[in-house]
C-alpha cells in the first residue's frame, strides 16, 4: 500500500496571516481570542495583571480545503500540541499529529530555520511539502541534501496566508510525486 505524503504545517504565517494590517482582515477569514499553554505561560512572565488572549485569524475554508488534498496532515508549528485544542477545530480538523522539537527558536549552526532538522528527522524519508513562513534558501537546499525521499518547501507569505494558489501548488506536487 503507499503512503500519502507528509503535509507539514505551521499556523503562524500559513493559517494566521498575523501580518496582515491590523485592523484589515483578509477576506474569508475570522477572527478567534485564543489562550494556547505557551501564550498564557509568556503572558504571565511578561505581562503585569490579567492575561489577554492572542488574536488569531483563521480561514475556516482552508480545512476543508486542506482535508480535499492527497496529503497525510501534520502540524510542523510552535503551537505544537495547542494547535489540535485551538487551531484544528476552528478548521474542522480531526487531531493531528504534531512534530515535537528539540529546542525552539534556537540558533542553527548553519544558519537554517530552528525547525529544519526536526522536520527531516521526523519525516524519515518520506515525501513531504512544508509549509511556513520562515524559510529560507538554505533550508530548502539543506533539506534537498539531507532527505532522501522527494520533498517541497512552501513559503507563504505572513501577510496573506495560504491562497487558492498555493492549494493548486500543493495539488499539482502530490500529482506529479509518485510515492
Amino acid at each position: 500500500m503507499t503512503r500519502q505524503p507528509l503535509l507539514l504545517l505551521d499556523v503562524d504565517g500559513p493559517l494566521n496571516p498575523y501580518a496582515a494590517p491590523r485592523l484589515r482582515r483578509p477576506a474569508g477569514y475570522r477572527s478567534h481570542e485564543l489562550m494556547p499553554t505557551w501564550w498564557a505561560e509568556r503572558q504571565a512572565r511578561w505581562a503585569e495583571g490579567e492575561a489577554k488572549p492572542l488574536r488569531v485569524w483563521l480561514n475556516p475554508a482552508h480545512g476543508v480545503e486542506l482535508l480535499a488534498l492527497p496529503y497525510e496532515l501534520v502540524w510542523a508549528t510552535g503551537w505544537m500540541e495547542d494547535a489540535n485544542t485551538h487551531i484544528g477545530p476552528h478548521l474542522g480538523l480531526p487531531e493531528l499529529p504534531y512534530i515535537p522539537w528539540t529546542e525552539m527558536f534556537g540558533e542553527d549552526p548553519d544558519g537554517l530555520h530552528w525547525k529544519t532538522r526536526d522536520v527531516v528527522a521526523w519525516a524519515d524519508g518520506r515525501p513531504f511539502v512544508w509549509v511556513d513562513d520562515e524559510l529560507g534558501p538554505q533550508d530548502a537546499e539543506w533539506i534537498e541534501a539531507n532527505h532522501p525521499g522527494p520533498a517541497l518547501v512552501l513559503h507563504v507569505n505572513p501577510r496573506n496566508g495560504l491562497r487558492a494558489e498555493d492549494f493548486a501548488t500543493l495539488r499539482e506536487w502530490a500529482e506529479d510525486t509518485s510515492c
